[in-house]
C-alpha cells in the first residue's frame, strides 16, 4: 500500500527503512511511504497542509518547533512529532491514544488505552513534553468550542 490518511484509529506512524509502520487500535501494517509525507497528505485529505496545521498551532500555543498539529478537529485528531519533522526518524504520535508514557533506557515505551505498548526511540522527557504541547492545544481547542456555544 502506498497511501493512507490518518484516522481515529490511527495510533501511531514509525519509520523504517523509508516505509512506515502504521499502528492502529487493533492491527499495525506497512505503508510503502515516509510518516511525513503520510501525515502531508493527511492534512491535505482533510483540507489543509501541514505547513500551515503547523502555523496555526504556533498562533494557537507559541511554541514554533516540532509542534502537534489538528490533523481533523471534529474526530479531535491531534498528532505530535516524536523529532523534528524533516528528520528521517521521526514518529508521529496520537495524542488521544496514549495512556502513559515509560522511560525504557534511552527509549520510550508508550502504554496505550487499549492496554497495548510501542517503543519509540526516543527519550521520555520529549515524549512528555510533546505530551504537554498537546494537552495545551486541545486545552486551547476545548476553551475556543466552549466560547462559541
Amino acid at each position: 500500500m502506498d497511501s493512507y490518511e490518518v484516522n481515529k484509529d490511527t495510533v501511531a506512524l514509525i519509520p523504517k527503512d523509508g516505509k512506515t509502520i502504521v499502528y492502529e487500535v487493533d492491527k499495525s501494517f506497512v505503508i510503502n511511504n515516509k510518516p511525513l509525507k503520510i501525515m502531508e497528505e493527511s492534512c491535505e485529505y482533510f483540507g489543509s497542509s501541514l505547513v500551515g496545521r503547523q502555523v496555526g498551532t504556533s498562533k494557537l500555543i507559541g511554541f514554533t518547533h516540532k509542534v502537534p498539529i489538528i490533523v481533523e478537529e471534529s474526530f479531535d485528531l491531534i498528532f505530535f512529532p516524536t523529532l523534528s519533522p524533516n528528520n528521517k526518524d521521526c514518529s508521529w504520535i496520537s495524542y488521544s491514544h496514549i495512556l502513559k508514557p515509560i522511560k525504557h533506557e534511552n527509549n520510550t515505551i508508550l502504554e496505550l488505552k487499549n492496554g497495548k505498548k510501542i517503543m519509540v526511540n526516543v527519550s521520555s522527557s520529549i515524549i512528555d513534553n510533546q505530551l504537554y504541547r498537546s494537552s495545551r492545544l486541545k486545552e486551547v481547542l476545548v476553551d475556543r468550542k466552549i466560547d462559541k456555544k
